[in-house]
Parts: structure tokens; C-alpha cells; sequence
């Protein structure tokens, strides 16, 4: 790794600073990727109804995105039917790990809303461009530097949510000059318990969080800045009434700089290189729970070290892009037994074992325009990856199942795409395919006596898994005449050596009432594949409605339905809208699950439909404005669970909320 980085730094010192003079031709590109625009402060008529919601909830407005809820907080969010392990999810590009092995911090959790500017969502191999996945990727982008020379703004932003009594205070603080830019910016978020339909009480969801950021630019001539990024986040008393145990301590060091190289006239228009270090730690207890089997601590800690440099050249009817990046990431979990009785002694295990993951790897794509309407791209990403465990009791654990186990092992990781897009004024078609390889989580190769909730089961990782890989379909076809809209999406993945727990009979539980064991396997092979159909219509220019469709399916070649497949799903919005004012009355819903796993712990869901309304307006006063949205949540009060509501925890009732931001200019 050590070579790449000197060999990457000559050519970028010498190219870079040296193309003033070099010829350009400008072309017109469009991006497949889905991007949800995150402004807090400002009125927005996209279907997000709170500007001071959390990152889960914006994301949850995606389509091909729904979050796996565990709790009030920290959401994990799956992209086409994949969760986390299966998807490449990074903030700003940059490798980000959760200490938890329980998955209860995924990388969503570390930022927050007053972070980020946009989220960009990729489905299957077009996610590859900052790591390997096979389901896609989530990159959290933090907003760019801005030299407008205004001096000092600032704003305050305040919200309340009557269930859960949820309190939201924020501060920005943003100075621009000509040549210096900085932004601080803070904000803190506090919820009781929440209540679900007809006024029942969740116990263990309340949480408390507080996020600061700090971004500093410097322009060091026209075509080059530098930047420093530092997120601070920490999360305290978070309850997860869906599993066993809690979280005293979520807690995450983000810090970065940044150099970055811009020029419209010259042939590479772009070329940024970062520099990143991360670190997480994440303690669960359950010290709150009343009554235990037997009581735990189970602390976790994730350090990443890490770069990339990403060019954009552009030459011709050729549009290219080239990512050179590496990481080193330190994973370390372990779990303390406190009997009830005081005479015996403490038991003590690791389960991550100071896993050591190095990662060097180059991605290129190429969008070539074949005429003034069609594009066609590709893609390919290669990459070394190598894990060594650390710790060598831990090693040892392992050895008892696999007894010839060393403590390193490499695997080569590759990936591929390619699209066909035509576009028109009034309408446009697009469709791709690929191949995708992926090597198993910390947790599927080395996880040792990990439970899950869902099944009941304790998990042991399997270091001799093999990569999952991957084979994807997609399509993608727009239309509009007047003001009619109709757009749909469709993708398909074949995916081998699927990486699922299977019940090993032969070996014992470690935690109380557990059902048994599984081990970690590979199916030969599994299918999922979604469809959604979107519409929208506009009446006048103030008066509008929308609706999305969409249907899910997953099969493993056991004959299984895989779990957390989305069932039928459905969005309807009736919306009205000024530029000092807006309304949205939504229905949204899943029908019922039918087709669900109870091979791997699931059980039937419902049907659920939940009606929403918000409205917004915004006050000029002088040089500074007043934004208020407010609204109510699921209006009827209805007692629901989704298909991703681990062990059926319910969701909120009905909430009436308001949220607003004071922008001083």
C-alpha cells in the first residue's frame, strides 16, 4: 500500500498543477444515481415533512431504501432488500466501521442532518466506486466550501414532537470570505419513550444525542483548496426495546483533510485526494433492565485509517473517472459475564477478535457519449483485501472450530459494470448489468458466539467463506407529456455463495435461553428482485399529486423466502404548494407479508396504512427568514409494524410536531 500511495502522489503532483493550458471539450452527462438533497433550512417540496428530521427518517423517503428499526434510534438501512453487509455505505467517500456487533450503530448514526448536504444512492455495481458491495452503496455527502464572500450568517433551529416528548435544539455558525471559509455547526436531539397506537407505551426507546461539526477551507489559488472536516458525535441512554440489552455509550471521531483541484478549461477537471482517521466506540449494558438471565457488558471499538484520490478527466466524447484508495481498519469487541451469584466467577470471551483489515484497491469508469442523446458507461473496481487476527486468545477461540486456522488471510476482490442510457426531452430508458464480489463482514467470518434476537440463535463466523458474488439486471425508463409523469425501476440480482446462518445441531449455545447455534455458510445461490412504478401528476402549479408502487421478491436455492424481503408497498400524496407556503396530505403502507421466513425467524406482518399531513411556511423578515413546518403522524393512531420492525416492535402513533429555523443573514 505503501507504493501506491508514493506512485498516486507523482502522478497527481504532476499532473494536477499542470493543466491550465491543456484543451477541453464540455459535454453533458446524467447520473443514474438516486440523490436525496438534505437543506434543513430551507422549505422544501419534497415529500420530507420535518426539516429537522434524522438521517434515518430522509432516507426512508428513498424507494429502493428501508430501515431496519431495532429502536428510536439508529436505523439500519438495507438498499434493494440487502442490509449493511451487503451494501458499501461511506460519509463523504470516506471507510466507516460500527463497533457494534449487534449492529446497532450502523455508519448512519455518526452524522446527522446539519452534517450533510446530499445522500447519494447507487443500486448494485454503479455503488462501487468507493469500495466493493454487492447491493449498492449510500455515500452521506458533507456540503462543499463556499467563497461567496457574504461574511457572517447564522442560523437556529428548534423542533418538538409531542410523542415521545422529542426535543431538537441546533446552532450554525457560517463565515465566508473570499479566500477562507468556515462552518460550525451543532445540534442536539432528546426523546422519552415513545408511544405506538392507541397510547401504548415502548419502554427502552428513549435516546439522547448531541452532533458537532467543524468544516475550515482555505483557497490557495484559483484552481486549489484545502480542507479539514472534524464530526464529533456522541449518543448516550439509547434504549432498544427490540433486543436484549441497551447502549450507554455510542460515541465517533470523524476528521479528514481534503486537497482538491478544479478547472472547467482544462483536460482533468477535477482531482481530489483525502486523507481520513475514524474512530468509534460503542458500549451496550444492560444494567436497565429489570430482570436478566445473567448480566453483561459488551463494549466495541473501530478504527479506520484510510485515503482516496478521485480524478475526472474528460477528453473528448469520454467522460472518465479514477479512485485509488486503501484503508486499515481495527475492529475489537469483547463481552463480560457478571453471574447472579458473586461466589462464581466472571466469564469472559472476545467476540471480534482485533480483527485487522487492510484494503488497497482502484476503480475506473468511463461514460462514453455515442450522439447527443446516448450514453454508454463502465465500469470496474480490483482490489486486495487482507484480515489478520489480532488477538491471540481470540485466534485461539476460533481454533476450536477450525483448528488448522491461521491468523491472516488475503483475498482479491473485482467488479464490474455497464449502462445504456437514451434520453429525450419528454422521455428516457436506461438498463445495465454487472458483477459484483464481496468479502464476508467481520462479524460472518469471525464472530464468535454473537446472538441475534431475530431467530434466537447465537452465530459463529466461518474465516473459510468464500466472496459473495453477484450477477445484476437493471432497468429504468421515464416519461412525461405535459404535466403527467410516469417513471419505473426494476433490478434483479442472481447472488452466489449468499452468505446466511445455518444450524450447526453439533455445538451448544453460550447465552441463556438461546435456541442453538448457526454457522456461518454460503448458499449456492439466491435471487431477489424488485419493481416499483412512480407517477405524478401536476393539476396546476401550485396543485399536484404523486404515487409510487412497488413490489418484492427473494428466494434462497434452499426453497426458502429470504428474510426482509418488503412486501407490496404503496405512496400517495396530494400536495399544494406556494413559494411561501406548503401542504402535503401522504398515505403510505405495505400490504400484507405473506411470503415470510420463518426459516429464518420471521413471521407474518400485517397490512398497515398510516396517513400523514404537514404543512410549511416561510416569513421574511427584513434580511433574515423564519421557517416552520408542523404537522401531524399517522393521523388515525393506527398499531402497526413493518416487515423491517426487528422482533415486531411497533411503530409510533400518532404525532403532532414543529420545527423551526431562524436563517440570520
Amino acid at each position: 500500500m505503501k507504493k501506491l500511495f508514493i506512485i498516486w502522489g507523482l502522478i497527481y503532483s504532476t499532473l494536477s498543477f499542470g493543466q491550465d493550458t491543456l484543451p477541453s471539450m464540455e459535454k453533458d452527462t446524467t447520473q443514474l444515481d438516486e440523490v436525496i438533497l438534505i437543506s434543513q433550512r430551507k422549505l422544501s417540496n419534497y415529500r420530507q415533512e420535518k426539516t429537522l428530521s434524522s438521517i434515518d427518517d430522509y432516507l426512508e423517503k428513498s424507494n429502493r431504501i428501508t430501515m431496519v428499526k431495532r429502536g428510536n434510534y439508529a436505523w439500519e438501512p438495507t438498499l434493494s432488500n440487502m442490509t449493511s453487509e451487503r451494501l458499501n455505505v461511506t460519509i463523504d467517500g470516506m471507510q466507516i466501521f460500527g463497533a457494534c456487533t449487534d449492529k446497532m450503530d450502523p455508519i448512519t448514526s455518526y452524522v446527522d442532518v446539519s452534517n450533510l448536504k446530499r445522500v447519494t444512492i447507487a443500486s448494485g455495481q454503479e455503488g462501487t466506486e468507493n469500495g466493493h458491495c454487492v447491493g449498492g452503496a449510500v455515500d452521506l455527502q458533507l456540503p462543499e466550501s463556499k467563497y461567496y464572500d457574504f461574511g457572517l450568517k447564522s442560523s437556529v433551529d428548534l423542533g418538538y414532537e409531542t410523542n415521545g416528548n422529542y426535543r431538537t435544539a441546533g446552532l450554525d455558525v457560517e463565515y465566508s470570505g473570499s479566500r477562507f471559509y468556515l462552518n460550525a455547526d451543532g445540534i442536539f436531539r432528546k426523546s422519552d419513550n415513545y408511544g405506538a397506537g392507541n397510547n401504548q407505551e415502548v419502554l427502552y426507546s428513549q435516546f439522547q444525542k448531541y452532533n458537532i461539526s467543524l468544516q475550515g477551507s482555505y483557497k490557495l489559488s484559483e484552481n486549489h483548496q484545502l480542507d479539514a472536516n472534524v464530526i464529533y458525535d456522541k449518543a448516550t441512554d439509547v434504549g432498544y426495546p427490540a433486543l436484549p440489552m441497551d447502549v450507554s455509550l455510542a460515541e465517533a471521531l470523524i476528521t479528514s483533510v481534503t486537497h482538491s483541484f478544479e478547472n472547467d478549461s482544462a483536460f482533468i477537471k477535477s482531482w481530489e485526494s483525502k486523507l481520513y482517521f475514524n474512530t468509534i466506540t460503542h458500549i451496550m449494558d444492560d444494567s436497565q433492565r429489570p430482570d436478566v438471565p445473567i448480566r453483561m457488558d459488551m463494549p466495541g471499538w473501530s478504527d479506520t485509517y484510510g485515503f482516496y484520490s478521485k480524478v475526472k478527466i474528460e477528453a473528448n466524447k469520454h467522460s472518465l473517472l479514477f479512485n485509488l484508495n486503501g484503508f486499515y481498519n481495527r475492529s475489537l469487541a469483547e463481552m463480560t459475564m457478571y453471574p447472579n451469584d458473586s461466589n462464581q466467577p466472571l466469564m469472559f470471551m472476545y467476540t471480534w477478535p482485533d480483527i485487522r483489515t487492510l484494503y488497497s484497491g482502484m476503480y475506473a469508469k468511463d461514460a462514453y457519449a455515442i450522439s447527443e442523446n446516448a450514453t454508454v458507461s463502465a465500469n470496474v473496481r480490483l482490489g486486495v483485501q487482507n484480515n489478520t487476527i489480532g488477538n491471540e486468545v481470540g485466534l485461539e477461540s476460533l481454533q476450536i472450530f477450525y483448528p488448522d486456522l491461521t491468523d491472516s488471510k488475503n483475498r482479491f476482490l473485482m467488479g464490474f459494470a455497464a449502462d445504456y442510457l437514451y434520453k429525450k426531452p419528454n422521455y428516457d430508458i436506461s438498463f445495465g448489468v454487472g458483477y459484483g464480489e464481496r468479502a464476508p463482514s467481520v462479524s460472518e467470518g469471525y464472530g464468535f458466539f454473537l446472538f441475534n434476537s431475530f431467530d434466537n440463535f447465537d452465530y459463529i463466523g466461518n474465516p473459510y467463506l468464500s466472496n459473495e458474488k453477484s450477477f445484476q439486471a437493471n432497468i429504468k425508463a421515464n416519461y412525461s407529456i405535459y404535466d403527467f409523469k410516469i417513471g419505473i425501476e426494476s433490478s434483479y440480482f442472481y447472488i452466489m455463495d449468499y452468505i446466511i446462518g445455518e444450524i450447526d445441531t453439533t455445538l451448544s449455545a453460550m447465552t441463556i435461553g438461546a435456541s442453538g447455534v448457526k454457522v456461518y455458510t454460503g448458499l449456492d445461490h439466491a435471487s431477489i428482485f424488485d419493481v416499483y412504478l412512480n407517477t405524478s401528476y401536476n393539476f396546476t402549479e401550485k396543485f399536484s399529486v404523486n404515487g409510487t408502487v412497488g413490489y418484492n421478491y427473494g428466494q434462497g436455492s434452499n426453497n426458502e423466502p429470504l428474510p426482509i424481503i418488503k412486501p407490496f408497498s404503496y405512496v400517495a400524496e396530494v400536495a399544494y404548494a406556494t413559494s411561501k407556503f406548503n401542504a402535503a396530505l401522504q398515505l403510505e403502507g405495505n400490504a400484507n407479508q405473506s411470503r415470510f421466513s420463518s426459516f429464518y425467524g420471521e413471521d407474518e406482518t400485517p397490512a398497515y396504512g398510516v396517513l400523514n399531513l404537514n404543512l410549511g411556511n416561510v416569513v421574511n423578515l427584513k434580511n433574515n427568514k423564519l421557517v416552520f413546518k408542523y404537522g401531524v403522524e399517522n393521523i388515525l393512531d393506527s398499531f402497526y409494524s413493518t416487515y423491517a420492525d426487528w422482533n415486531n416492535i411497533p411503530r409510533q402513533g400518532r404525532n403532532f410536531y414543529i420545527n423551526a429555523s431562524f436563517i440570520i443573514r
